[in-house]
């Protein structure tokens, strides 16, 4: 893969190899979600560090 621009590289090649792949629409049912319910008393977890990915852009 040419790469002078390293993220569009990659790109390209992720799409050239889902392109090698056959795809067809698969028939789905329509999903509805129910309406989210809000608890003011939730607190969220902190991440322990082996799972956490740092944001770099």
């Amino acid at each position: 893969v040419e790469g002078n621009d390293k993220k569009r590289a990659r790109l390209n090649c992720i799409d050239h190899l889902l392109e090698q792949l056959p795809y067809e629409e698969v028939p789905h049912e329509e999903i509805t979600l129910p309406e989210r319910v809000f608890n003011p008393e939730y607190e969220r977890q902190v991440l322990p560090r082996d799972l956490y990915v740092p944001e770099k852009y």
